[in-house]
């Protein structure tokens, strides 16, 4: 196994990456179909057409692969959020916008968040924690650059009205969502 020039990764290290996002990807959908608890990391591995003992070459154990799904569910929901361009008044609306949008593009990834809100599992707790700060911090400096009164309480109502919305999409209560997001 050689280095390719440029830094570029072998087709093996390559190929590993690859099928870690497949894995990855298939144990998001697995996960919010079935929960943490009754997934099996063989469900996983049918789904992406691989072995079972191949996905424990890449996660020690079926808590570490649900943390690695929930990280990638809230790194997405970081690039995102970043990604929302809008000053003052409109920075609001543009991130409800694109966080409805992501809603119906990955509702796996937002029902994986839900679960983990009652999984008292220390890794899964810590990760929630951590994706909720950094969604948290994210916001809050955007609202703050925006020139925002007050942007603590602005980023506060916007995470309850998002878990609010979470809630009501993993019941399948849409009546839940809060009439000024509509």
């Amino acid at each position: 196994m050689t280095k390719l020039s440029g830094g570029a990764r072998t087709k093996d290290e390559a190929t590993s990456v690859n099928r870690r996002e497949q894995i990855l990807e298939a144990a998001v959908v697995v996960f919010a179909e079935h929960g943490y608890f009754k997934a099996t990391t063989a469900q996983v591995a049918e789904k992406v057409g691989i072995s079972q003992p191949y996905i424990f070459k890449l996660f020690k154990n079926k808590e570490e692969l649900f943390v690695a799904a929930l990280d990638r569910a809230f790194d997405r929901t970081i690039r995102t959020f970043t990604e929302v361009k809008a000053s003052g008044e409109e920075l609001l609306r543009e991130s409800i916008r694109v966080y409805e949008q992501m809603m119906e593009t990955h509702p796996s990834e937002i029902i994986l968040q839900v679960q983990a809100l009652g999984i008292r599992d220390e890794a899964i707790r810590r990760s929630m924690q951590t994706g909720m700060h950094r969604v948290t911090s994210l916001m809050e400096s955007k609202f703050t650059a925006a020139g925002i009164a007050h942007p603590e309480v602005e980023v506060s109502t916007f995470m309850a009205n998002g878990m609010l919305c979470h809630i009501a999409m993993a019941l399948e209560m849409p009546n839940l969502k809060p009439k000024h997001l509509e």
